[in-house]
């Protein structure tokens, strides 16, 4: 198969523990990039904290795209323009603060780059040094929120967030699209928004198919994108149940593992040619 994208998950797929890309994957990003293949980063993250790797990896000059958020939002590396835009309005995210209170844990948002919370916690100081936003702690959170937000993070320890992540997908079902992009972050982005609804949106502009697509990631947010994709790929460190619904399990974000799909899949492993 003759393939045309590859779509990265971000933090523990594209990147190291220390947030950093490897000299072994950059290459071989580099390398199928110049050969015509689209490099797409797909990420939790919001649009801003996605550009400096999005400027390592020399996206604009190829051509290619940033979906943030999740994918409610897909970027022109190279024009900025907004091919897609999704977003929560107040009223929800006012909901979700209830539901937050009553469900004992944190919650936060992101408005002009800064992400808002009322409670500064340590799980919305690693979002912070993830994204490098700036924290602007509120007294009043749904006071704050009087405009739309892209989505909306709620945040705790893994063990009691994986109870509220069961009761709330269930509970809005009919209302939002409810996934953990980490064991302690449990993202809600409007219904039907994935980083694989997303993808699908993209690549009907661009004319490819999902057959001539590679999607990479590690956790549960990445799974609609890799059950999308012609060869959905798990990392070596993803959670074993992400693992069983890929068609193919790479190494680990420290160990190359990105680089090694592309060696097996799109270049040759010994010319490092295009296959």
């Amino acid at each position: 198969m003759s393939y045309k994208m590859i779509v990265l998950d971000m933090d523990d797929t594209l990147l190291t523990d220390n947030h950093t890309i490897s000299d072994a994957t950059k290459k071989a990003l580099m390398l199928v990039q110049e050969n015509g293949v689209k490099v797409v980063l797909a990420s939790g993250r919001p649009t801003y904290a996605i550009e400096d790797a999005a400027e390592e990896l020399r996206l604009a000059e190829y051509g290619s795209f940033i979906l943030s958020f999740n994918g409610a939002k897909i970027t022109n590396c190279k024009t900025k323009e907004e091919l897609f835009s999704s977003t929560l309005p107040p009223e929800t995210v006012h909901d979700l603060y209830d539901l937050s209170q009553r469900e004992n844990v944190w919650i936060h948002t992101y408005m002009e780059d800064e992400i808002i919370t009322q409670q500064n916690n340590p799980f919305t100081e690693i979002e912070a040094d993830i994204t490098g936003l700036p924290i602007k702690t509120v007294s009043d959170f749904k006071q704050t929120v009087s405009s739309p937000v892209v989505k909306v993070l709620m945040v705790k320890e893994e063990e009691h967030l994986k109870v509220v992540e069961a009761k709330l997908q269930q509970e809005l079902a009919e209302h939002l699209s409810v996934m953990r992009s980490k064991p302690f972050f449990l993202e809600f982005t409007e219904l039907g928004v994935t980083k694989g609804t997303s993808l699908a949106i993209l690549i009907e502009k661009l004319g490819i198919t999902r057959e001539e697509v590679i999607a990479i990631g590690d956790s549960y947010n990445d799974v609609a994108m890799i059950e999308f994709a012609g060869l959905g790929v798990a990392m070596g460190n993803a959670p074993d149940d992400v693992k069983a619904l890929a068609n193919y399990v790479t190494d680990t974000n420290n160990n190359d593992g990105v680089a090694k799909v592309i060696h097996t899949f799109i270049l040759d492993p010994v010319t490092t040619k295009l296959v």
